[in-house]
């Protein structure tokens, strides 16, 4: 049996703002944008090495609506790997891309906290080896 993890839904406020952050700040390919009707979007956005598709899933609703930056309960929920960490790192922060931190060497590599246009925390982290 061969399994994968394929879209994550990520809750947002607006889709054009979203694709414009993953898109132009990120460096994300926008792999889909479908008109579903009744004001609801397909968008999804992946990041350039592959992996798992954000799905970009606007809010809707209050419930929903209280969840927009905050869907992991205040915790980094989202791990973005690099091959090249100053690289990116370096090419987020002149993008505006806010991280939390100054860039840490551990263990398991190299890792700097960013947070998303909502306040999704965010891993930027080249892993060791």
């Amino acid at each position: 049996m061969s399994q994968s993890i394929a879209t994550i839904a990520l809750v947002v406020a607006d889709y054009d703002d979203a694709i414009s952050f993953y898109v132009d700040k990120l460096g994300f390919a926008l792999a889909s944008d479908l008109d579903m009707g009744g004001g609801k979007r397909w968008v999804t956005v992946t990041p350039g090495g592959g992996g798992a598709r954000l799905l970009l899933a606007k809010a809707d609703g209050t419930a929903q609506s209280a969840h927009i930056g905050n869907q992991t309960g205040g915790r980094v929920g989202f791990f973005l790997e690099t091959d090249d960490f100053a690289r990116d790192h370096a090419a987020y922060v002149a993008r505006g891309v806010k991280f939390l931190e100054l860039p840490r060497h551990e263990a398991y590599g190299s890792v700097a906290v960013f947070e998303d246009l909502y306040g999704n925390k965010w891993d930027l982290i080249q892993p060791k080896g």
